[in-house]
């Protein structure tokens, strides 16, 4: 069991929505050196930037959490950016990982990188064979070649680097962009935004009959954390909740938990995206303890309260009395 207490820790993506809880996951472990640069101080997809970042922090624990993310749409506006700033961001990192003999590096993946047909539940022994949906590709097979990257740094220079495939994510700080966000968020949104303008009827992408596996962010977190501290094999390792639900009850559930009475109309013109995402999550449990505690219903108040709180408190700033 690797003690984080006094180790210098390089979380990168802190900032952000895993980030952010990852951090507070680390620092109630009694990690007391962490450190989480944001983008403005230190650019990832630069290689200066990385040394300087290396040379300033001298970390013995890598966690790379950071990544250019978004749903359906995001990825088809920009699938070059996504795959070239995913990828480069990963090779560097790991590459000065091994320069700087850092002696564990945990690298983020993403369940994207599964063939768009898997079969359900998915095993890690699948996820070579066949390619990603194809909205989502890029990111998901910039991401892959990570694990490539880690496994052959473990055979060639005995790097101690492992990679986890966390499932879709969410919970509160989730990325609520209209742009950008994840179902989750892009449902709560549209939901609350219809009840508050009387809306007879929201819109949603597909048909909605793909289904999703979700986790609560604090779970992840605490899957992450153990892995970090027990976990030194080569092989991937999925983190999820291993529950299905499908698009159509997870916008039902959704309406109901924000109050939203109105109709829901499926635009089957939109791409559905993979599916289905299920994961097979008995590694994690059997490699290092975890298991998802949090009921989706549970999370999903949770991250509706949160959102609420925050849209109040924007909304003050803007108009304060």
């Amino acid at each position: 069991m690797l003690d984080l207490a006094g180790k210098r820790i390089l979380l990168t993506g802190g900032g952000g929505f895993l980030g952010s809880h990852l951090k507070q996951a680390l620092n109630e472990a009694g990690a007391r050196h962490v450190s989480a640069p944001r983008r403005r101080e230190f650019d990832l997809t630069r290689a200066g930037d990385i040394r300087q970042l290396f040379e300033t922090v001298q970390p013995q624990v890598l966690i790379h959490a950071a990544a250019v993310v978004g749903g359906i749409g995001a990825n088809m506006a920009e699938p070059g950016r996504f795959f070239y700033e995913n990828a480069i961001m990963g090779l560097q990192l790991i590459e000065a990982a091994r320069r700087h003999s850092v002696e564990k590096t945990v690298v983020l993946g993403t369940i994207c990188a599964y063939p768009k047909f898997t079969p359900v539940p998915f095993s890690e022994d699948d996820l070579w064979n066949g390619y990603p949906e194809e909205t989502n590709a890029p990111y998901g097979i910039a991401k892959k070649a990570l694990l490539v990257q880690c496994q052959s740094y473990r055979q060639q220079y005995g790097m101690n680097a492992i990679f986890l495939l966390p499932v879709n994510l969410y919970g509160p700080n989730d990325n609520f962009d209209a742009r950008s966000s994840h179902v989750i968020p892009a449902l709560i949104r549209k939901c609350l935004e219809a009840r508050v303008s009387g809306a007879t009827e929201i819109v949603l992408w597909g048909d909605g009959s793909p289904t999703r596996e979700f986790l609560y962010v604090t779970d992840a977190a605490k899957a992450i954390l153990l892995a970090t501290q027990g976990y030194d094999n080569p092989e991937p390792v999925n983190i999820g909740s291993g529950q299905e639900i499908s698009i159509r009850d997870l916008a039902e559930v959704i309406s109901r938990l924000t109050g939203f009475t109105g109709a829901i109309r499926w635009d089957s013109t939109k791409p559905n995206g993979q599916p289905r995402r299920c994961l097979d999550v008995s590694r994690a449990e059997h490699a290092f303890g975890f298991r998802a505690t949090t009921p989706l219903e549970e999370g999903l108040e949770a991250t509706i309260s949160w959102y609420r709180m925050s849209e109040c408190v924007d909304r003050r700033r803007t108009n304060p009395e």
